[in-house]
């Protein structure tokens, strides 16, 4: 009995150890389209977060805390995507990098703010995110209006005398960045010949593609994700249009030449300056590369979320999310993307978008220096 008593109280110390261990822990969360059609940035987003959260617990973790991630699945879903708000929200989470979609993003803000969660987005442009006045909302990515202005002057100086057409997905972030580009073309004195809409998830684009022949586009600007994008240009292909397709950060994977085959080669779209070749990223880089993972599209973005938040704790001496979030808004935080600053909306102050381009070999690179003044 007494043997029994002390192998007891010998396992019960074990317990309590974990228990205390584990107690050390702070979670911490990503959010995205983990699962769905646009899985593929979700993947981009937890690679970024597991990276940066191994990488800040190797250096000693926040406050003396180590991390632990907490996965939420949104399905670029936006009723989803509040019930992982309020998840994390009732974990008393104080920091979710994330989400992906922007029709996403909003909506989880929300439960976030309510629940004095800190959010940090890698990847939503819609500039409503950060337009509501909302104290919990930042990002590290820059806004369609910016984006939208870019594709817009590049359009107008590439195709002037062109017929150009702009159509949309009719989502937050589809819709928002394809009216933006719309807005920089007809500033530009270039009106588009063509303004259509189709459905997120749609297959069959033979009645569009037909519309766009019939007008003979050069040029059709999409506002929408990669998958809708690519059945576009294929079946712009199989109709015989030789016309170019254009569009968003949407693009920024690999996927997209998985869905066209050597059709991608022209394709244009905008994005940031390429992360990966930045001289603060190198090391960074390399430990992705050591784990076969390319960090392109929002990887990166990611892993500088986490940096920003974790720095900016660290300097408050607390994980108080409002508490963070005011010394967020006066610092300057050093990143994988170079130094970044914001104001006071929770927008970062310096945004570069520029023009790439996919070859036939689905890769695709930056044509240069951003185009416009």
């Amino acid at each position: 009995m007494k043997r029994m008593w002390l192998t007891g109280l010998a396992l019960g110390a074990g317990l309590a150890f974990i228990g205390a261990a584990s107690a050390q822990d702070m979670s911490v969360g990503v959010a995205g389209p983990m699962t769905g059609g646009e899985a593929t940035f979700g993947r981009q987003l937890k690679n970024g977060a597991e990276q940066a959260i191994a990488d800040i617990n190797a250096a000693g973790g926040v406050l003396g805390k180590k991390l632990k991630l907490e996965i939420g699945d949104d399905a670029c879903d936006p009723k989803q995507a509040r019930s992982v708000g309020e998840k994390f929200a009732g974990m008393k989470l104080p920091f979710v990098a994330g989400h992906y979609c922007s029709s996403s993003s909003i909506p989880a803000s929300e439960a976030y703010a309510e629940g004095g969660v800190l959010q940090i987005t890698p990847a939503s442009t819609n500039p409503n995110f950060t337009e509501r006045n909302l104290w919990n909302t930042f990002r590290v990515c820059g806004r369609d209006d910016q984006q939208g202005s870019v594709a817009g002057r590049y359009i107008a100086q590439r195709f002037k005398g062109k017929n150009v057409a702009v159509i949309h997905d009719k989502t937050t972030y589809g819709k928002g960045l394809a009216d933006e580009t719309k807005k920089a073309l007809n500033r530009a004195g270039l009106k588009e010949k063509l303004y259509e809409a189709y459905n997120k998830g749609d297959k069959d684009f033979t009645a569009l593609v037909s519309k766009l022949k019939l007008n003979n586009v050069d040029l059709v600007y999409v506002g929408g994700y990669h998958q809708e994008a690519g059945l576009i240009l294929r079946q712009m292909r199989d109709q015989g249009l030789k016309t170019v397709l254009m569009a968003g950060d949407a693009l920024a994977d690999k996927e997209f030449a998985s869905i066209t085959g050597p059709a991608a080669e022209g394709v244009l779209f905008t994005f940031g300056p390429d992360p990966r070749k930045k001289a603060s990223a190198k090391a960074i880089v390399d430990k992705f590369k050591a784990k076969n993972i390319d960090p392109e599209g929002y990887t990166l973005y990611t892993y500088a979320a986490f940096q920003v938040w974790a720095a900016a704790a660290t300097k408050a001496n607390t994980t108080d999310a409002k508490k963070v979030a005011a010394v967020i808004k006066s610092g300057k935080w050093d990143t994988v993307l170079g130094p970044i600053t914001y104001d006071k909306k929770g927008d970062i102050t310096v945004v570069d978008y520029v023009v790439y381009q996919w070859d036939k070999s689905g890769n695709y690179a930056e044509l240069g220096a951003k185009p416009g003044s």
